[in-house]
């Protein structure tokens, strides 16, 4: 279908199927759709054949900072969202104009990293590209328009959403759809890390790639272990709730980099590559000599680990046992040592901002003895993720934009798909 009529294939309904499997509604997502067919027709009015494809936000759940020490994490997709309206082209250029941002242009003989590039979107779409040519892709040039509701700041990475977006793209269109979600994944974090110079686990493009609600196990980052859990938070009467509480994570990445680096200080102290590899009991027993080599927070942080570490596991087996309320204690208790030992709510480059534990200060205080809080995701600025009894939530999302904004606590959903394209 060429642009036009795809747009009326939209407003006729013939996707709904998939909205619904994406969304959980139709009407909204048709209106989102038809909008990027005309964006995308005003920037490309002589384009062929049209495709859709999306990728989804994450939401960490269990394994606060783990992953990049090889740990076990908890995460899920949600039903936030970045499409493309995708046309091929005949010149070997890879167009892609993102909604706000300037169109990034990447040869697709020209895959080699830029320094100049770095810390910015264009890193992302070479360094997948260059990630599936190396696999033995036949890249083609393709203009592309997408837009994003993947809450920007908020810990849902609306960064490994686009590396995943890209990913599908480039499966679906030129590589028959070989490559696997986990290596979908595995190539957005190498974008992420080694074109776009921010370090990072697997977590996030793990989480987007894969879809539903998964367990995994990072001990062999090139070989993870996963596991879906059954997680029908509606069912155990809750309802899953983000408040955006402002901050942008865009310049935090030395602040995200000195947790990774503080880590290593004291695995390597402990003759060890990453805290998963390292004797707990050890790093209990040689405190005072870390204390004077390695510093008093990254032994902390060390701490954080080991215990988050654990509790992933007691999370998995509280979910599959059905125990819920158990799952909601450890849900604080990830918290709690997110506050205390990792210290990851609030930049000390500006502690005058500190919107994360505030959003939890008050969260607490309207939950009671009820629900459950903690930073999501990476923290520093963003988002606080919570567990609100579902008959409250109206209330509680009232109450939480009195303080954060209208429109800044946002109810949401677990999304059964990861990367995709509509059909």
């Amino acid at each position: 279908m060429n642009i036009n009529e795809i747009k009326s294939a939209v407003e006729a309904g013939q996707f709904d199927e998939s909205f619904r499997l994406l969304y959980g509604e139709t009407e909204i997502a048709k209106k989102r759709y038809a909008a990027a067919c005309d964006s995308f027709k005003a920037l490309y009015p002589q384009s062929g054949e049209i495709r859709f494809f999306s990728a989804p936000g994450r939401t960490e759940v269990g394994g606060n900072h783990t992953d990049h020490q090889h740990g076990c994490v908890l995460a899920a997709s949600v039903n936030l969202d970045v499409i493309a309206v995708v046309s091929e082209n005949e010149d070997g250029i890879i167009r892609i104009k993102s909604e706000g941002y300037p169109e990034d242009c990447v040869e697709i003989g020209d895959l080699a990293k830029k320094e100049n590039e770095s810390g910015k979107a264009i890193a992302l779409i070479r360094g997948v590209c260059h990630k599936f040519a190396e696999a033995g892709c036949q890249l083609k040039g393709f203009n592309a328009y997408t837009t994003s509701n993947v809450l920007k700041g908020s810990g849902l990475s609306s960064s490994a959403a686009f590396e995943v977006l890209i990913g599908t793209i480039l499966n679906g269109m030129f590589f028959e759809n070989k490559m696997a979600p986990i290596e979908i994944a595995k190539i957005g974090q190498f974008a992420e890390r080694d074109y776009f110079d921010k370090p990072c686990g697997l977590l996030d493009q793990m989480a987007s790639s894969m879809g539903g609600f998964t367990y995994a196990d990072f001990n062999d980052p090139a070989n993870p272990i996963t596991e879906s859990v059954d997680l029908d938070i509606t069912g155990y009467g809750y309802s899953l709730c983000f408040v955006e509480t402002g901050g942008d994570h865009t310049n935090l990445t030395p602040d995200y980099a000195g947790i990774t680096l503080e880590c290593k200080a004291i695995s390597e102290a402990l003759g060890v590559e990453f805290l998963r590899d390292a004797d707990e009991e050890k790093f209990y027993s040689q405190i005072p000599e870390l204390r004077e080599k390695c510093g008093d927070r990254a032994i902390l942080r060390a701490f954080h680990f080991f215990h988050e570490q654990a509790r992933v596991e007691d999370q998995k087996n509280a979910l599959k046992k059905g125990d819920f309320e158990e799952f909601l204690k450890l849900v604080n208790a990830s918290g709690q040592s997110s506050f205390d030992y990792l210290q990851n709510l609030y930049s000390l480059s500006d502690v005058s901002m500190q919107g994360i534990p505030l959003g939890i200060a008050f969260t607490k205080d309207f939950l009671k003895e009820t629900g459950a809080c903690r930073v999501h995701g990476g923290g520093f600025a963003g988002a606080v993720q919570c567990y609100v009894p579902t008959d409250k939530v109206e209330e509680f999302k009232e109450y939480s934009e009195k303080f954060f904004g209208k429109g800044n606590c946002h109810v949401l959903s677990i999304r059964p798909v990861g990367g995709y394209e509509i059909k």
